[in-house]
């Protein structure tokens, strides 16, 4: 489990490349600290384990499932990603609740300057438009982020100074894709109001019930 809050952006070292598979080495001395194997990071919101490490970089096996979807697919060594270790039991929730589970590929349509901030326009597909909502968020890239507005196949966040200047969403160009995951709560509301549509009314307790049913002398 993640918050969304950036810790560090790493460098990728190297990228190996299986039939479908790709095995990941990035380079971040923060985010190697106190790291043992087995561990959960987060590589541009993505939840990779640690199969291997030294002072000032590990590196992570992504799995055929998790080359075809995400944005992963498409590093190179020299790139910059977003890095977080997972949350601990007593830290401060500073974004939101971030699984580290990819909910689909978006690409970066338009960034416009508006005084301190940056809006940022992202196109994305309905596996994601169906939980954006105005003022909920939004892991981009795995940075918690607050939606400001949305349309059909496309949402609007904005990025301060600090975010633009130390994530992959502020130094990202036009055109580029990035990893997104939705609110998980917004999926857990969808899947408990699709129970109450699906599941059969209780029927009501009366005295006609229990007789019917033997509950009576």
């Amino acid at each position: 489990m993640f918050t969304g809050l950036v810790e560090e952006l790493g460098k990728v070292k190297q990228i190996v490349r299986g039939t479908k598979s790709v095995r990941l080495s990035v380079f971040g001395s923060k985010i190697v600290d106190g790291v043992k194997l087995g561990d959960s990071i987060a590589v541009n919101g993505t939840c990779l384990t640690v199969v291997d490490f030294s002072r000032d970089w590990f590196t992570a096996d992504v799995m055929p499932e998790t080359v075809d979807r995400t944005a992963l697919a498409a590093l190179k060594a020299g790139d910059t990603v977003n890095l977080e270790r997972t949350l601990r039991v007593g830290d401060r929730l500073g974004g939101h609740i971030v699984s580290g589970h990819i909910d689909g590929i978006g690409t970066i349509l338009t960034k416009e300057q508006n005084d301190n901030a940056i809006i940022v326009r992202i196109g994305a597909g309905p596996e994601v438009m169906r939980y954006i909502i105005k003022k909920g968020s939004v892991a981009i890239d795995g940075t918690s982020l607050t939606i400001i507005d949305f349309g059909a196949d496309w949402f609007t966040v904005s990025l301060i100074p600090h975010t633009a200047a130390r994530t992959t969403v502020g130094l990202k160009i036009v055109g580029e894709p990035v990893n997104l995951e939705a609110d998980m709560i917004g999926k857990y509301v969808e899947k408990l109001l699709g129970l109450q549509q699906t599941t059969k009314p209780v029927e009501k307790i009366t005295m006609g019930f229990l007789e019917q049913h033997g509950f009576t002398l």
